[in-house]
């Protein structure tokens, strides 16, 4: 089987679950909306409807704009979705390392869970990209310091290249953290 077919149907099939439980929680509020005090605009009403706002935050936590095409971090329903995450090392090409990219993308990913609520621990997926499956290992090593009580979901794959020339990218969804 070609891979490109098979990450192309691994992909649909992710849409399609992600697709389906946006749906159903959507429809979920609306129910729970419907129920609340007759109709009336109370308090119960007003916390449904906050909870499924979807807000677009850049990477210092403000609003997104209009004019910005791919916003660094999504809350909707509780889940906060943080875009994918390069090392853009600035440094001589010579002096990369799987380790400090790794560590500068789990840094960035670090605090984007925290601008949309969360915090590590609850990270529940995440993608890894490398541009060599050798730099699993170093990867791996360096990702399982984030995670000391046990790491989320997580699928690695190589790819031809990244943004950035980073030797990996990752992003994840994880929960917002309860207050």
């Amino acid at each position: 089987m070609n891979s490109s077919v098979t990450r192309r149907t691994f992909a649909t099939r992710v849409g399609a679950v992600l697709s389906s439980l946006g749906a159903a929680s959507s429809v979920l509020i609306k129910g729970a909306s419907a129920q609340t005090s007759g109709g009336q605009n109370s308090a119960a009403q007003n916390s449904v409807a906050d909870a499924s706002a979807i807000r677009k935050m850049n990477a210092e936590g403000k609003p997104g704009g209009e004019k910005d095409v791919i916003m660094p971090v999504i809350v909707h329903n509780g889940l906060i979705y943080v875009s994918g995450q390069g090392a853009h090392d600035t440094r001589d090409a010579k002096e990369w390392t799987i380790e400090s990219h790794t560590t500068m993308v789990m840094d960035k990913i670090k605090k984007m869970v925290e601008i949309g609520g969360g915090t590590t621990d609850t990270i529940v997926q995440a993608n890894v990209y490398l541009t060599k499956i050798e730099h699993w290992d170093g990867m791996h090593k360096v990702f399982s310091t984030y995670f000391p009580h046990g790491g989320p979901a997580r699928t690695t794959v190589a790819v031809a290249a990244l943004p950035g020339d980073s030797l990996v990218e990752i992003n994840c969804i994880a929960v917002v953290a309860r207050k």
